[in-house]
């Protein structure tokens, strides 16, 4: 079976889109509803009334029994806050910002909240299973969606989380917890698009803002690290858009500069393998690059594997399949789902 590159990136792509995380259970049992209805228990509604007189909605989670971690863009706009839980409502006494990272802390006296567990974010890793935990505006219950980590970017001290765990409009600032129930990270914001990503702050964050000082609510601030210029913005969120619709000459350009800037970056490395779509030698020695920072980078495995079913190299295809299986059994079986799809195509193509 001899493809092209630019068929074998097409496939990569809907792979990394695509995953299906249910077979994980296999591996690891989902958690049982007593426990994720504990960790509801430190959820909140966030509620806010805006200058102009709209209203407007978030979720909270409870990390002390008086403070209350959210978006800041939830807030900023504010001319009043409150949370509710249980039908009962209390208005904070002050706040701590974290105005690029997009994370506040609203302080509350007497609210007595049950705080969650805080996480090790220098621990996290590719295809962990993870729960997001959400109270979107239109819901009258917390939301809970079972997901895996798919990425993670190094920025400042700490990383940017991406999940397949999809949130909806009053699900900024709802949690994502590991299997454990400690809190990893925040849900902010999202790419644009119908297949977009979803990326959380990291818990690490969380707890340095613990330690700055109060601040008022419309003093002034900088904005958020993702609604910057588009040129501004981390190169984690420049790739997404020319990679998807597989502009291959734009990707590589945004991936030459990470690559620049941060030359021990996989996920650098892996998008400009991706945007060689006509030099399959590029394209293999950038994923190899990627994999010589993060051994265990699905997607460049999946991108090398089938590289090499391409080209007939069987052997370092089971090579890289038992890597994928390594990291997750259900990453092989949907590598052997697409090399299927590709041979049916092969077979029926002229």
């Amino acid at each position: 079976m001899r493809l092209s590159i630019r068929t074998v990136l097409s496939f990569t792509l809907n792979m990394c889109l695509c995953f299906s995380v249910k077979s994980y259970a296999a591996t690891l049992p989902d958690p049982s509803d007593e426990f994720i209805y504990k960790l509801k228990e430190s959820l909140v509604k966030v509620n806010v009334t805006t200058k102009s007189g709209g209203h407007g909605f978030g979720t909270g989670v409870a990390i002390t029994k008086d403070y209350v971690v959210t978006n800041c863009h939830v807030v900023q706009t504010a001319n009043g806050i409150s949370i509710s839980k249980w039908g009962e409502e209390f208005a904070p006494v002050a706040l701590l910002a974290d105005w690029k990272h997009d994370l506040c802390i609203l302080r509350f006296e007497w609210a007595n909240l049950k705080p969650v567990q805080m996480g090790d974010a220098s621990q996290l890793s590719y295809e962990q299973p993870v729960i997001s935990i959400s109270m979107p505006s239109d819901s009258p219950a917390p939301y809970v969606a079972l997901s895996k980590i798919k990425a993670l970017y190094t920025m400042d001290d700490s990383e940017v989380i991406r999940t397949e765990a999809a949130f909806a409009i009053g699900a900024s600032g709802s949690p994502i917890f590991d299997y454990d129930g400690q809190l990893i990270g925040i849900s902010t914001f999202k790419s644009p698009g119908k297949n977009a990503y979803f990326y959380n702050v990291s818990v690490k964050w969380v707890q340095s803002l613990l330690n700055s000082a109060e601040v008022k609510l419309n003093s002034v601030h900088d904005l958020p690290f993702w609604d910057a210029l588009d040129e501004d913005r981390p190169f984690f969120m420049q790739v997404v858009l020319p990679y998807q619709n597989k502009r291959w000459d734009d990707l590589q350009k945004v991936a030459l500069k990470w690559t620049a800037k941060e030359p021990n970056e996989a996920e650098a490395w892996y998008y400009l393998g991706a945007s060689y779509a006509s030099n399959e030698k590029a394209a293999k020695s950038a994923y190899e690059k990627a994999l010589s920072f993060k051994p265990n980078h699905p997607a460049s495995l999946q991108a090398l594997a089938l590289l090499a079913k391409s080209q007939g190299n069987q052997a370092e295809f089971e090579k890289m399949r038992l890597s994928l299986k390594t990291v997750d059994d259900s990453l092989a079986e949907s590598l052997d789902v697409k090399i299927k799809e590709i041979e049916t195509e092969s077979t029926v193509t002229p």
